[in-house]
């Protein structure tokens, strides 16, 4: 008699195997507008001199733990993290800059003509409160710039994110700008800024109380109602800003004017990442302020990076600017116009096949079709000609290719025109020229 305990466990239930929280399938209609909006980015992206690159989906711990900074929501409570059989520490990426730079240092891009212009595409991992725009697997398309301190680098990357959403259907969009500053002027404003919230630090809230011993400038960037009172009148950033990073910052902004790209500076915009320098940027879509009164959400975001090569091991200084798009806020926003990918063809011809011996030769044909470059819809599977027609009416396509057991013996197919009802047959050898005819009648 079978263990009763050892059956119970073998039943499984539909809960059991459900994506997890925060992850999901993507098919279909949902699958292809993501692949469409690749395909528009990187044509951008390769049309003002970004190469692609891909890094692993997992990647050795401490390429994050020591880029990020201590105090960050990534580093401390997002990170998915594994110890290997090698005992080996790895996290699934959280975000794309750090691993950009570590294959930067690895490779040796150093010795390539500067700078070197980087794009990517691909699945990101936070184990965070999945919510409106956030997701724990998301999808991010990015743009980096390493090698080059220049304020033109800043500027591409805005313009080229703000190109890529405009194709994407997004017509008031807007940048938010700041500088933060670097390794001249950052240290004194820290300083001014721990002290204004020292002294009201009984009015923060909890994770603010934290952060003025962990990561200061993360205190502009909590939502907390208690903590934005205290913000108004915080010091900012930009008036502590050294004459390098004043310059470079008047630079940023004469770059966007030319571009007539439009933008606020927001002086408590920081970006909490620890490798962020000077200029910190979002790109919002405003009118979702108007439609809904909600808090934007960031569509693009991202900064430059002067400091994170040495985090990552590299003996001196790599100056860089990046920026990535969340999809799955572009995908899911009211905004967007889907772009149908290039795979996606409408359907030219229809292929109906009736009986055993046509079946059987009825992939060969659809090969035929297939190199011949017609995109056909065709339903294999059915074998009524009724049936099939009807599908081929509601179909729309101009055109059908029957192919019967008659058709199947004597190495034959027959052409129908939707419109006229006018027919032909034509040798499968002859097919090839056939269809050319057909593609000019199409054009």
């Amino acid at each position: 008699m079978p263990n009763e305990k050892s059956e119970k466990a073998k039943k499984v239930h539909a809960e059991d195997i459900a994506s997890p929280k925060g992850m999901r399938d993507l098919m279909d209609k949902e699958y292809h507008e993501y692949q469409g909006f690749f395909e528009k980015a990187s044509e951008i992206a390769i049309y003002y001199g970004f190469r692609p690159i891909e890094t692993p989906i997992l990647e050795r711990e401490a390429v994050f733990t020591s880029s990020l900074g201590i105090g960050t929501d990534i580093r401390d409570k997002e990170m998915y993290s594994l110890k290997t059989k090698g005992s080996d520490h790895l996290v699934m990426r959280p975000e794309g800059t750090a691993a950009i730079m570590r294959a930067y240092i690895e490779h040796g891009m150093q010795a390539l003509p500067q700078p070197v212009m980087l794009y990517y595409y691909g699945p990101f991992f936070r184990h965070e409160n999945p919510q409106r725009g956030r997701l724990r697997e998301l999808h991010q398309f990015g743009l980096e710039i390493l090698g080059t301190p220049k304020s033109i680098a800043d500027a591409l990357v805005i313009r080229s994110l703000t190109l890529i959403l405009e194709e994407a259907g997004f017509k008031n969009l807007s940048v938010e700008l700041n500088s933060i500053g670097d390794k001249e002027c950052r240290g004194g404003y820290i300083k001014e800024l721990t002290s204004y919230y020292k002294k009201h630090i009984e009015k923060l809230c909890l994770h603010c109380k934290e952060r003025i011993k962990t990561n200061p400038l993360r205190l502009l960037d909590c939502k907390d109602i208690r903590c934005q009172e205290m913000k108004k009148n915080a010091p900012t950033p930009i008036e502590s800003l050294c004459n390098d990073c004043r310059h470079h910052f008047k630079e940023v902004i004469e770059y966007l004017e030319a571009m007539g790209t439009p933008y606020r500076i927001n002086n408590y915009l920081v970006r909490g990442l620890d490798y962020y320098t000077r200029t910190v940027f979002e790109i919002i879509d405003t009118s979702e302020i108007v439609e809904g009164g909600l808090e934007p959400l960031a569509l693009a975001s991202g900064g430059r990076f002067d400091y994170l090569s040495k985090a990552l091991g590299s003996k001196k200084d790599i100056a860089g600017i990046g920026g990535a798009i969340g999809v799955d806020r572009v995908i899911m926003s009211p905004s967007h116009k889907p772009l149908d990918p290039r795979i996606i063809k409408k359907p030219k011809i229809y292929f109906i096949q009736l009986g055993f011996e046509a079946k059987l030769k009825s992939l060969t044909v659809i090969e035929i079709l297939r190199k011949a470059r017609v995109p056909i819809a065709q339903s294999i599977s059915k074998d009524g000609l009724g049936q099939q027609l009807a599908i081929a009416e509601r179909t729309g396509v101009p055109f059908t290719i029957i192919f019967g057991q008659k058709e199947a013996l004597e190495n034959t197919v027959i052409v129908r025109n939707m419109e006229t009802r006018s027919q032909e047959t034509v040798k499968i050898s002859a097919l090839p020229d056939f269809v050319k005819h057909l593609k000019d009648e199409l054009r």
